[in-house]
């Protein structure tokens, strides 16, 4: 590892700090060290630096803005790759939108909704970055990231830049085909409409307030845990199973939402997984349902 960090800093492929703890960069605000944190300034020192990574067979993994991600208590080997400020952009094309893979997906929405473009509105509360939206096919409302993407361009771990439609991410419930193919989206290329901009404005505005009203959003948490399973709704189950407030360690079943873990301010990874574990046991105990996390694990378990 010390030779693939001495040639990193010598090909000057951007800010590099090692052992950097994770917990700062995740909206759990709970992860141990990764060996290097690396942050490109520009798409050329990102290009640089996976095909440093891919020659060295060293492991490497894309953190956007840190939400729906569980990262290990004994933190991540290798390199963790944060998408720095060239690639945090949106740009409009008539009815098309160019947003840099770094790019806030909800700052995004309201951008669109300023052009009088509707199609984003769903992911008004989705608090991750454009490049994570397309990898999760993130959605919400009804809608998702696979109704609305033209194209992304996307860094393999060759270093290799493609440029992959729809039909080739595969998309499905919350995945696609980034989560077996190792890359980085590097920009998406989004398809709305036209629509009128006050009733876009009310749209967005009548979700967030929901939001706010239902989602513990000013405690430390991931978003959803779990994955909806057919005909079912995982907050509901979890409700109906009696575990709004459970504990274990730091980590609880928001009283809010029971589809919400929150940190509430010493939780590790493990008292998180530990929960996950307890609710999954008592919903499948109670209605024979096995919840699927939502939530990526990342780092050293």
């Amino acid at each position: 590892m010390q030779q693939v960090i001495a040639e990193l800093q010598e090909a000057g492929v951007g800010d590099i700090k090692l052992g950097a703890p994770m917990a700062p960069y995740t909206t759990w605000e709970i992860g141990g060290p990764a060996d290097v944190l690396l942050v490109p300034q520009t798409k050329e020192q990102l290009v640089g630096a996976v095909k440093l990574l891919y020659r060295h067979q060293t492991p490497w993994f894309v953190l956007g803005r840190g939400s729906n991600l569980l990262v290990a208590d004994k933190g991540i080997r290798g390199v963790v790759i944060k998408l720095g400020p060239a690639l945090d952009y949106a740009r409009f094309d008539g009815n098309l939108v160019h947003a840099g893979g770094a790019h806030s997906f909800i700052v995004l929405t309201v951008k669109a909704s300023k052009q009088g473009l509707t199609g984003l509105e769903f992911a008004g509360g989705i608090p991750g970055s454009v490049g994570g939206a397309v990898y999760m096919n993130a959605g919400a409302h009804g809608s998702d990231v696979s109704r609305i993407l033209k194209q992304a361009e996307v860094m393999l771990d060759t270093g290799e830049l493609v440029i992959m439609t729809k039909d080739d991410l595969q998309y499905a419930y919350r995945h696609s085909v980034l989560h077996r193919l190792p890359g980085i989206v590097t920009e998406a290329v989004f398809e709305l409409a036209y629509g009128d901009r006050t009733e876009i404005a009310g749209t967005l505005a009548a979700y967030k307030d929901r939001r706010m009203r239902t989602q513990p959003l000013s405690l430390p948490c991931a978003g959803s845990v779990f994955r909806n399973p057919e005909n079912h709704h995982a907050a509901k189950l979890i409700e109906e199973a009696g575990l709004k407030g459970t504990r274990i360690g730091g980590a609880e079943v928001s009283t809010l939402h029971a589809n919400f873990m929150i940190n509430t301010g010493q939780a590790t990874a493990n008292d998180i997984l530990a929960l996950m574990k307890h609710v999954q046991e008592r919903v499948f105990e109670k209605f024979g349902v096995q919840l699927v996390p939502e939530v990526l694990k990342v780092g050293e378990f």
